[in-house]
C-alpha cells in the first residue's frame, strides 16, 4: 500500500511540473510577444515622427494615459493617435503600444 501511495505522489508532483512549465512557457511567449509588438510600433512612430509637432505635443497625455491603464484619454494624445493612424495606415498597433511609443521619442 505505501508503494502506491509513494508512486501515487510522484505522478501528480510530475504532473504538476509539467503544468507550471507550460503555464510559464506560455506566459513568457504572451509577454515577449507584447513586448516585441510596442518595440515595432515604438521604431516605427519614432524614425517617423520624432520632430512632428503634433506628436510631440501629446507627450504629457499620453504618459497620463500609460500610467492610467488606458483611462485617461486626453486631447491632444487623441489627435496624435489619429495624426498617426493617417500617416502610417498600415501600421497595427494599439493605443497603448502608440502611446508608449509617443514616450520614447
Amino acid at each position: 500500500m505505501n508503494a502506491i501511495k509513494t508512486f501515487s505522489l510522484a505522478a501528480l508532483l510530475a504532473l504538476a511540473g509539467t503544468a507550471s512549465a507550460t503555464s510559464f512557457v506560455v506566459t513568457t511567449d504572451a509577454v515577449v510577444g507584447a513586448i516585441g509588438a510596442t518595440s515595432d510600433a515604438s521604431s516605427d512612430v519614432s524614425s517617423s515622427f520624432g520632430d512632428d509637432k503634433i506628436v510631440l505635443a501629446a507627450r504629457d497625455d499620453a504618459a497620463a494615459f500609460v500610467a492610467s491603464q488606458g483611462n485617461i484619454r486626453g486631447v491632444r494624445l487623441e489627435a496624435a493617435l489619429q495624426h498617426i493612424r493617417q500617416q502610417l495606415p498600415t501600421l497595427v498597433s494599439d493605443d497603448m503600444q502608440l502611446a508608449s511609443a509617443i514616450l520614447s521619442l
